[in-house]
């Protein structure tokens, strides 16, 4: 092979290199804190604080998870984030992909302004609807219970409403046009045809919502009082200022208490990748 011929195939050889070489820089300090949990998650106390910091401790400190599982009510934690998480999912995916279809397949007058409104929500921070919507839940008795939690996931999201009108803008309308003559009724085209064939929006938007529901501090912190409402993020809370009455945070409990809530989302998220990836880049050119 001549060497003009080998230039071009160096030159790629050494950019892919480079971009991988950039990726795994990245990934790593990306993961540098959840190897920094597990380290301290398995150290005593003091090696949390030791100089230098020692990576692999020695020994390793297994009873750091059956304490942080014994110290609070965490089964009662998780029960409640999980009665919180599972009707948010559920009501999110279906009221946004339905309003998403009204704006996908139908034609009425004013569809754009008001899909242009719907976009203009995201524009608005939570904090200038708080104390409002605090008021307004605060009237209707709803304060230290699930409802303001729940509840508003039935109205849907404009960013989902947004992602799976564009991937149902994407899908051809043959096997809809087909299935109408034959007299299905549109709930039906839209439960048959459209979702199925929107897996991968779809596992985009339970991905996201878990994430967002399961992990959420400052909406139970506002809403729930009862320490025996507490979901898993208001438990951490209580963990770190009650976890030894001297005032002393157990660092290593904590965070191996941390890493058990993580669990999930790391489990959710390997088990839907393929669909959830695809969810992100299709659909992205209607």
């Amino acid at each position: 092979m001549k060497a003009r011929e080998l230039s071009p195939l160096a030159g790629t050889l050494v950019r892919s290199g480079l971009t991988y070489a950039g990726l795994v820089t990245l990934g790593a300090l990306f993961a540098l804190p959840v190897a920094w949990m597990l380290s301290s998650s398995l150290s005593s106390l003091p090696a949390v604080f030791a100089q230098p910091y020692r990576w692999l401790p020695s020994p390793l400190h297994w009873e750091n998870y059956t304490r942080a599982v014994t110290l609070l009510p965490v089964p009662r934690f998780l029960l409640n984030t999980v009665v919180i998480t599972a009707p948010v999912m559920v009501a999110t995916l279906f009221s946004s992909a339905l309003v998403a279809y009204g704006f996908a397949r139908f034609r009425f007058p004013g569809r754009d302004a008001l899909f242009a409104l719907c976009l203009a929500t995201m524009m608005l921070p939570g904090q200038v609807t708080m104390i409002p919507l605090y008021m307004v839940f605060a009237k209707l008795g709803w304060v230290d219970t699930y409802l303001p939690l729940i509840v508003p996931a039935l109205f849907g999201s404009p960013f989902y409403i947004f992602l799976l009108r564009q991937f149902f803008l994407s899908i051809p309308r043959d096997s809809e046009e087909a299935a109408l003559l034959d007299g299905a009724s549109r709930l039906r085209i839209w439960w048959s045809i459209l979702l199925p064939q929107a897996r991968p929006a779809v596992a985009t938007v339970l991905v996201f919502t878990f994430i967002g529901t399961w992990n959420d501090f400052f909406g139970p912190l506002l809403y729930l009082n009862s320490p025996e409402q507490a979901t898993l993020t208001l438990g951490l809370n209580l963990m770190k200022t009650q976890v030894l009455g001297s005032g002393v945070v157990e660092w290593n409990v904590l965070m191996a208490a941390s890493l058990l809530v993580l669990v999930p989302n790391v489990v959710l998220f390997f088990v839907a990748q393929k669909h959830f990836l695809k969810g992100l880049t299709m659909g992205a050119g209607k």
